[in-house]
């Protein structure tokens, strides 16, 4: 029984807007974004940081500028990055000005403290002539005060209110290379904001459940509002928030796209809760497998299901590309429905990698 590969599904079809050299909407794969944690104006820890989360997956990273040594600082940065770098602003347009001039691929704007209008066009005037895109950057915590008093709080209308007030801005000077946001540490809310900008716009959407939390909690909540709406057509980027290594965030952003069958290949490990049934050690052949499967970043796109007794086992195992089912001291192996014999339990995480590593469509 073999698992079928891809399911259509319907997607909202958005603008494409080009941030470097990855284009965001206009039905390109969702990208997958971070931030740095360090000093930007520190050059050296700062791209070092942003290679390192390169590495993991990133498709685009965001730079804080505070300050004006960061911004002094972009230009390098821009240089020896080897993904499409954003500027983060906040409060000071004179630091989307040099960002700018510095050549980044994207700047954020948060339209709750940029101030006057007329500073935001001159902005939006800058990067017209540059090509270079801007992300208006709603977030809950942030809001205008004159929306917060007429809401009362930061609820979905509130979010997208404060976002269309800014793409009126923009397109009033023809700006149409726009990305949007509408973050809000609440999950219900910001699923709201994002469908109500869904309806009523087609510009790209940068999803993100914002001051997400912990590992544990951040990654439970950013994949319940980022999941949500992309399993209804809903997104063209995303940014897990975790307070935690930033690495963190770009594992489990692709790990989100992997499970809705939108990411990158690659290896993708099934494995029951266990329960009284179980005769074998199951959590130390998962923990082992994926951890052998991370370090050497499988490109493979296929469904390793590691079951614990035969109960489900056998019918899961055969469902997935590549099956284990577990029994006493020994495991029988599936590939796609079919039992390829049994291994000794010592042995079971070799034979799995074994059979990865000599995959072969046509066997």
């Amino acid at each position: 029984m073999e698992q079928p590969r891809a399911t259509e599904r319907p997607r909202r079809i958005s603008r494409a807007v080009q941030v470097g050299n990855v284009q965001i909407g206009g039905g390109a794969p969702i990208s997958v974004q971070s931030m740095t944690t360090g000093k930007t104006h520190d050059v050296e820890k700062c791209v070092a940081e942003i290679t390192r989360l390169a590495d993991a997956g990133a498709d685009i990273i965001r730079v804080a500028v505070p300050r004006p040594e960061d911004a002094d600082a972009l230009p390098e940065i821009v240089s020896g990055s080897p993904v499409p770098i954003v500027a983060d602003i906040h409060f000071n347009y004179q630091y989307a000005l040099k960002a700018v001039d510095a050549g980044v691929a994207k700047v954020r704007l948060n339209p709750g403290n940029i101030g006057k209008e007329e500073w935001e066009r001159e902005v939006l005037l800058a990067a017209k002539e540059k090509g270079i895109p801007i992300r208006i950057g709603v977030n809950a915590g942030s809001l205008e005060k004159d929306i917060l008093d007429k809401y009362g709080f930061p609820q979905p209308e509130a979010l997208f209110e404060s976002a269309m007030r800014h793409v009126e801005v923009c397109e009033r000077e023809s700006f149409e290379d726009l990305v949007i946001s509408v973050k809000h540490s609440d999950v219900y809310y910001m699923i709201q904001s994002y469908r109500l900008l869904a309806e009523r716009t087609a510009y790209p959407l940068h999803l993100g459940v914002t001051e997400a939390g912990s590992i544990r909690n951040g990654t439970i909540k950013s994949s319940i509002g980022i999941g949500s709406l992309l399993a209804d057509g809903i997104g063209d980027t995303i940014r897990v928030s975790l307070a935690a290594d930033s690495v963190n965030e770009v594992e489990v952003g692709h790990q989100i796209l992997k499970s809705l069958r939108l990411g990158r290949p690659g290896v993708n490990v099934i494995a029951c809760p266990t329960c009284g049934r179980l005769a074998s050690d199951l959590f130390s052949v998962v923990d082992a497998v994926e951890e052998a499967i991370d370090k050497r970043g499988f490109k493979k796109d296929l469904n390793v299901a590691l079951m614990g007794c035969a109960v489900n086992g056998p019918g899961e195992a055969a469902g997935a590309d590549l099956g284990v089912s577990l029994g006493r001291g020994r495991a029988h192996l599936f590939k796609r429905g079919e039992n390829i014999g049994t291994v000794e339990e010592d042995k079971i995480v070799d034979a799995v990698l074994e059979a990865i590593e000599g995959w072969d469509e046509s066997s």
